[in-house]
């Protein structure tokens, strides 16, 4: 068995911003794993990695699916022993209802199979893998939508967005980061989240937004924290690039 620093896996990798994080992970000298559900997409993102000079390779990965789950942790510890870097960035998103009162009960389930419950259970396969690191990192990859302060202020950008169903996965999201950063303290794994800002990807119609490379940078940062760097967080990037605190 091999034993490689700095190994980090991304889900949902293939594109977008968790494509962007494990680019921006791997240049910075992780080797990255590309949790992906389609395999073949898997496979030309990471052959686009390398072609730059990345250590990267494609898992199959479907955070909906115990057995894909299970196997692509038994996958990464067969070929290097341990993790890193877990961000959670794979997710779910449906086009915005007209009202909470008439979303799709159904889409919203699939989002908190997708948002939540798919983090926690890739988060628990992980941990044995990430528990053998000396300086564990989990991300995960919230969003501005899911403050309730800001949802409270009528000052916020977000005060008139709808999307009830997703902002309400998200601030489920928030508060099992919250719990896990506690229990695992003790064990130095930081756990943090983070809200990539308006980001141009797929999941938002390729709209109005920054770049994936610029939604990426939280992840990345916190990826990267240091020993006494935060845990139990919930973090954005200002313009130049530092660190800022969001408002759970």
């Amino acid at each position: 068995m091999n034993h490689i620093s700095n190994i980090a896996l991304i889900t949902g990798a293939n594109k977008g911003i968790g494509f962007a994080i494990a680019r921006q992970l791997g240049a910075s000298g992780h080797m990255v794993w590309l949790g992906c559900r389609d395999m073949s997409r898997g496979e030309v993102a990471a052959r686009s990695l390398r072609d730059e000079g990345i250590d990267a390779r494609a898992v199959q990965l479907n955070v909906t699916d115990d057995t894909s789950v299970t196997k692509a942790a038994k996958t990464i510890e067969q070929a290097v022993g341990h993790v890193d870097v877990l961000v959670n960035n794979a997710g779910l998103m449906f086009a915005e209802a007209p009202s909470l009162s008439s979303e799709s009960i159904d889409e919203i389930k699939q989002m908190f199979d997708a948002n939540v419950f798919g983090v926690l259970r890739v988060t628990q396969a992980f941990l044995p893998l990430l528990r053998k690191s000396s300086a564990a990192r989990i991300v995960m990859m919230s969003s501005g939508l899911s403050s309730l302060s800001d949802a409270l202020d009528m000052r916020s950008e977000t005060w008139s967005v709808g999307f009830g169903g997703y902002c309400a996965s998200k601030t489920a999201l928030n508060m099992l980061t919250v719990k896990l950063a506690k229990e695992l303290d003790r064990e130095g794994i930081k756990v943090n989240a983070v809200d990539p800002g308006l980001t141009s990807t797929d999941m938002t119609g390729n709209g109005p937004g920054h770049s994936a490379e610029e939604g990426a940078r939280p992840a990345v940062a916190l990826a990267n924290i240091h020993a006494y760097g935060p845990s139990a967080g919930f973090f954005a990037c200002s313009t130049t690039g530092d660190l800022v605190s969001k408002p759970w």
